[in-house]
């Protein structure tokens, strides 16, 4: 992740991109946004909840979706963002489709409700061809304007403790009731 960005695979290169081997990678691209086709998915983050912003990019060859940022949710109008024009060059962190939607909400494209980052959804919602299997976080941006870039959550739990500790109650749980269980047997 604090690596130099290296340049986001292209169409080539898509069938080896792997969660064990690209997630989070640090990568650049440069091309034109689509501001006309950008999505808006529900977030909850640490600046409160709000939506991501993905908005296509077109490079040489395929397109990318960008998550610019996050805006809160009274600021959703995207005349209040930045929106850069013209050729840019994006650096993030490449991250895998979400598919299908969140906890208990499923994506609905015709409601233009999303929940998740679904790469092949949003794509084809929005008439989108030659769309990479991924999507960047796209690094912090200017300070004060919106969207707000760089919120990447990088933090993996780490419940093993916990699930040892139930695993282990639970076979106390179960040893307790089969001495119980047979006491009562003799009886």
């Amino acid at each position: 992740m604090s690596a130099a960005p290296t340049p986001a695979p292209g169409p080539a290169a898509w069938p080896s991109v792997t969660e064990a081997s690209d997630a989070y990678r640090h990568v650049r691209v440069s091309g034109r946004f689509r501001h006309e086709s950008t999505t808006l998915v529900q977030a909850v983050t640490a600046l409160g909840g709000g939506f991501w912003v993905l908005t296509p990019l077109v490079s040489e060859g395929f397109t990318v979706l960008v998550n610019r940022g996050f805006v809160p949710s009274d600021r959703r109008d995207p005349a209040g963002w930045r929106r850069p024009e013209g050729e840019v060059v994006v650096t993030g962190l490449l991250r895998l489709t979400e598919p299908g939607g969140a906890f208990l909400r499923s994506n609905a494209p015709p409601e233009n409700r999303w929940y998740s980052r679904d790469v092949a959804v949003i794509a084809s919602a929005r008439g989108l061809s030659d769309v990479a299997p991924y999507f960047i976080d796209a690094d912090a941006g200017p300070e004060g304007g919106l969207p707000v870039g760089g919120l990447t959550v990088v933090a993996f739990h780490n419940n093993h403790l916990v699930y040892a500790l139930t695993w282990f109650t639970l076979a106390a749980m179960m040893l307790g009731a089969a001495i119980y269980v047979n006491g009562e047997r003799r009886r």
